[in-house]
């Protein structure tokens, strides 16, 4: 006979990613009795910091952007120790490095694109329109216009091709993850906002600490750690080899193992990221800057400990850099190759210290795309995560909120979900 393991809970969640985080917390700040429930041994899900060799080694390359509310309403930013990159990003072309920054916040180097005759006077015009309607529009027009791709959206915009080529196009790749600017204009144009409004960070500690943080705020009890749950009940979640019962369950894991728990969920497409870390005795780019390829040969790279210099347990440099899909360890020659010449250094001596793959990283957004969706899938079941809201931290915390408040409702309606 199964073990009812509890039978005081209101809510159970499960997955501690930062969905089921907020989720939680919103729920027990409520006054209900909540269980969260994590399959793994700490928390954070995607969001988590590894220690390779004396290492600091995020899971795949993250930034932090302070920007978010939901970032501002939950996280103490100043415990988390960030440090920044530069507003900005090298292009590695054929022709050369362009420096392209933020133009409300480096606007000499706008400047210097155009009397240098490195880019088009349209495409600058383009870009500071591009920004100024960003920063200045609110964010309910932004929402509130036609879905397009982003390509499309960039055309409309008065881009002109190369330009789209050598900058978007590249710089885009490592944010959404395809490199086809087939994403959603509207989440385009939020991420955009959100980069010029915010600051993009590392947290001393990596991107972990932000999961830690949210988790180390549930009350005591709340939360269960090495506890997978292998299936949904009439009355809770099976757990173990006993069951934990609940009047409502919310499911915030990725969106496989949620439409796994929930037949009938239909979860988008995934896209995955492969990020390979390296020691060097000295840093190839003295400056915490984004490096990205207009050829596409990867997707970024930079030198970590540029930005956080405890990233490193040695006093050597940490180079991140990050590639679509999860290609073969052999490919790897051809990354370290194109890594010299963006780079113009000898990767010869490059150090391997990790190499992870995250798999179904983020959700695919193509257009129409609706930045945010009920989290109710049926009677006491509800189902929350980036994947039903934006692929970003802001949409996991976001989604986890709305899930808490769905929950109350339904537990308000007549007594039940």
């Amino acid at each position: 006979m199964a073990e009812v393991q509890d039978d005081r809970h209101d809510v159970v969640v499960i997955g501690a990613g930062a969905a089921g985080l907020a989720c939680a917390s919103d729920l027990a700040a409520a006054g209900l009795r909540v269980r969260l429930l994590e399959a793994e041994d700490t928390v954070g899900g995607r969001i988590r910091t590894d220690r390779v060799a004396g290492f600091t080694t995020d899971r795949g390359f993250q930034v932090f952007n302070t920007s978010y509310p939901q970032v501002r309403r939950r996280l103490d930013l100043p415990g988390l120790s960030l440090r920044p990159f530069t507003p900005g990003v090298l292009v590695h072309t054929d022709d050369g490095r362009l420096r392209l920054a933020d133009p409300t916040r480096r606007p000499r180097d706008g400047v210097g694109l155009l009397t240098g005759g490195r880019v088009r006077p349209r495409d600058l015009l383009a870009f500071g329109a591009l920004s100024a309607h960003a920063m200045l529009a609110p964010a309910s027009r932004v929402r509130a216009r036609p879905d397009v791709t982003t390509r499309t959206a960039l055309a409309e915009a008065g881009f002109s091709e190369d330009f789209v080529e050598t900058f978007f196009r590249p710089f885009l790749s490592g944010v959404f993850l395809e490199d086809s600017l087939e994403t959603s204009a509207r989440f385009f144009r939020l991420v955009w906002r959100s980069m010029l409004r915010g600051t993009l960070c590392l947290p001393r500690d990596g991107i972990g600490a932000v999961p830690a943080q949210l988790a180390a705020g549930l009350p005591r009890g709340v939360l269960r750690l090495s506890s997978p749950v292998s299936a949904l009940t009439p009355t809770g979640v099976a757990f173990g080899d006993g069951e934990v019962r609940a009047r409502a369950v919310v499911v915030a894991t990725g969106a496989g193992a949620a439409a796994r728990l929930l037949p009938g969920l239909e979860p988008p497409a995934g896209r995955t990221v492969t990020t390979l870390y390296h020691a060097v005795e000295r840093s190839p780019l003295p400056e915490p800057t984004l490096l990205i390829d207009a050829r596409r040969r990867f997707l970024n790279t930079c030198v970590l400990t540029e930005v956080q210099p405890g990233y490193s347990g040695d006093g050597r440099s940490l180079v991140s850099t990050s590639v679509l899909g999860a290609p073969a360890p052999a490919d790897e020659a051809a990354v370290l190759s194109a890594l010299a010449e963006a780079y113009g250094v000898d990767t010869g001596t490059w150090e391997p210290v990790h190499r992870v793959t995250v798999r179904n990283a983020l959700p695919a957004m193509p257009p129409p795309m609706p930045l945010t969706r009920t989290t109710r899938f049926a009677p006491g079941r509800y189902v929350c995560g980036d994947h039903r809201a934006t692929g970003s931290l802001q949409g996991a915390l976001a989604s986890g909120a709305r899930a808490a408040r769905e929950v109350l409702a339904g537990l308000r309606t007549a007594g039940t979900p």
